[in-house]
């Protein structure tokens, strides 16, 4: 990326995240920056992504990320199923690294050629919250469990549940990110499972609609509804 490209891309970051209400520190913006230098490096290999514009990144991946920051800002230990090239993972883990220094991100998916992209920008920005694995998620195994689940354009409501619910820690809730709002869905739910909020997301620079599902086990006191 050239010096106008890149000015044009600090420009839309720093923009961005204000519009978002997050305060974003100097050390912050640049492994963003590199994450994307990263990722459209590799994608011109490896095919992480359709979008090939770092310009279309910036929008439609790491601001449409960071937009969903504020559901996770009391999140201990985080995976990311289907985690593909790290969204929301890795943008996560960057924010969560001088933010919530305590926050764990794991981020796991199937594919060889991704969890590469991951563990190599994990070592290239120094990201000591990151743990990769390349595993399905219903063989994982975890000492710890994680007190939230999320993932992004990953399967329908009801896979991601079935496929990770052994992996979510007592009290725990899954966060999953949708475009639509998925009625259809939500009304597919396993049962014991409910939905506690839906939450529209406005992303800057995106016309698409953004929906953050909130996923927790069915309780005798807060019954589905």
């Amino acid at each position: 990326m050239n010096t106008a490209s890149n000015t044009s891309l600090e420009l839309s970051l720093r923009e961005g995240a204000q519009a978002l209400g997050l305060a974003l520190n100097d050390k912050q913006q640049q492994q963003l920056l590199d994450y994307l230098a990263l990722l459209a490096k590799w994608n011109r290999v490896y095919n992480l992504t359709s979008i090939r514009e770092p310009a279309q990144m910036m929008t439609h991946h790491l601001l449409d990320s960071l937009a969903v920051v504020p559901a996770f800002a009391e999140a201990d230990n985080v995976l990311d199923v289907g985690a593909g090239g790290g969204l929301p993972g890795m943008i996560l883990a960057i924010w969560a690294a001088a933010a919530r220094p305590a926050m764990q991100v794991s981020m796991i998916d199937t594919v060889h050629k991704k969890t590469a992209f991951l563990t190599q920008v994990k070592a290239q920005l120094g990201l000591n919250n990151v743990s990769v694995h390349t595993a399905r998620v219903e063989q994982l195994q975890v000492p710890h469990k994680f007190d939230v689940i999320t993932s992004r354009a990953f399967a329908e409501l009801a896979d991601f549940i079935n496929w990770s619910a052994h992996l979510l820690a007592d009290g725990g809730q899954f966060i999953a990110l949708k475009g639509v709002q998925p009625d259809d869905e939500i009304a597919r739910l396993p049962a014991g499972w409910q939905v506690t909020e839906v939450r529209p997301l406005s992303v800057p620079g995106l016309d698409a609609e953004r929906h953050l599902i909130f996923i927790k086990r069915s309780t005798t006191t807060n019954p589905t509804t």
